[in-house]
């Protein structure tokens, strides 16, 4: 069995902010291997987030983010559980991050169900003109434009967006990690991105 050391806790804990404990058990389930040891608390947290999920979100904070040469902000709304939790530095950062996020990537909502009907139908009829153009069956035309337009509701939704800051991770992601690092549930509630111009 490998040898853990305080050293080695202390390096996990600064890379994924969990309680020594839990670093210390995966690392020690992990045999010492440092990525395998971060893979297991990552699933660890997204197993607890999950069980968070269901949980009531009164508490939180609402943040503004105003882009350098104030053309650019954002208004956000993230609940959680607790005022205690809200005044952490890990869901604080959480909230500054997302906000930025939204600055930086332009959502159209948070998940499909916020996006504009409207918006939906004309990239339905673009994809569909541009399958007859190619010269697809009509056949199966509606299956492509439906497969365009998820992929789509994936770019535009902030919850499936690529998180700008870690590509590897979405937005959801993200929060299920902030949730197992946190202890208690959170909820992006809404948001509102002003751009000059617009």
């Amino acid at each position: 069995m490998a040898q853990i050391s305080a050293e080695m806790v202390k390096e996990l804990r600064e890379a994924t902010g969990s309680g020594i404990m839990d670093c210390k058990r995966v690392l020690a389930e992990a045999e010492g291997d440092f990525e395998k040891a971060v893979d297991l608390l990552r699933k660890k947290g997204l197993a607890k987030a999950a069980k968070r999920a269901g949980r009531s979100t009164s508490e939180g904070m609402i943040c503004s983010y105003i882009h350098t040469g104030a053309k650019l902000g954002v208004l956000l709304e993230v609940n959680c559980e607790s005022d205690f939790v809200a005044k952490t530095d890990d869901f604080q950062n959480f909230v500054k991050n997302i906000a930025m996020h939204i600055a930086a990537a332009n959502p159209a909502g948070l998940n499909p169900e916020d996006v504009d009907p409207k918006v939906i139908e004309k990239e339905r009829e673009i994809y569909h003109a541009q399958m007859l153009e190619e010269g697809k069956p009509a056949n199966i035309i509606d299956k492509i434009v439906d497969g365009k337009v998820e992929k789509f509701y994936k770019d535009v939704c902030l919850m499936s967006q690529q998180y700008v800051k870690d590509p590897q991770k979405t937005i959801t992601e993200v929060l299920k990690e902030t949730i197992g690092k946190v202890g208690e549930n959170i909820q992006i509630k809404r948001f509102v991105r002003f751009k000059i111009g617009e």
